[in-house]
């Protein structure tokens, strides 16, 4: 069976996205046209859809990292903030958006708590496997090499 490990991740990053808006597991909040994803950006995303390919993001990321909490989180959706002539330091991204998306998805039953962060559920992880076989159907003829997956 092919899983999350198998498939370019901005292939199923896509893919997961499109599931999780057309089946209504998460919903877009009214503040997500006017919040930015970290101190390191200066505007807020241009994709109308950013909220579904962040959520995406964050149930593949837990399932490839195990359980992992807010502030992992926030380091890895972090950047670099520039600072003039001054040299750049990583900042972390925003709190804020994870943990409205950590509760969408535990809500969802895609992720669940435990007591060092949050984990992939069975039923999570049986929908990312299932998309992941999907879009291996559809790579076969761009990328050869995920036959032997």
């Amino acid at each position: 069976m092919t899983t999350v490990y198998d498939i370019p991740a901005d292939i199923l990053i896509k893919n997961v996205a499109q599931k999780l808006k057309d089946e209504n597991f998460v919903q877009a909040p009214d503040w997500g046209s006017l919040v930015k994803t970290g101190i390191h950006k200066e505007l807020s995303p241009v994709d109308q859809d950013w909220w579904y390919t962040r959520c995406a993001s964050i149930v593949r990321r837990i399932y490839i990292d195990g359980p992992s909490g807010v502030s992992r989180l926030r380091s890895f959706y972090g950047g670099k903030l520039r600072r003039g002539s001054a040299s750049p330091h990583h900042v972390k991204g925003s709190g804020s958006v994870i943990r409205a998306a950590l509760i969408q998805l535990e809500s969802a039953g895609l992720v669940k708590s435990v007591k060092k962060g949050r984990v992939v559920t069975p039923k999570g992880q049986s929908l990312l496997d299932n998309i992941a076989h999907e879009a291996k159907s559809g790579l076969l003829e761009k990328y050869p090499g995920i036959e032997k997956y």
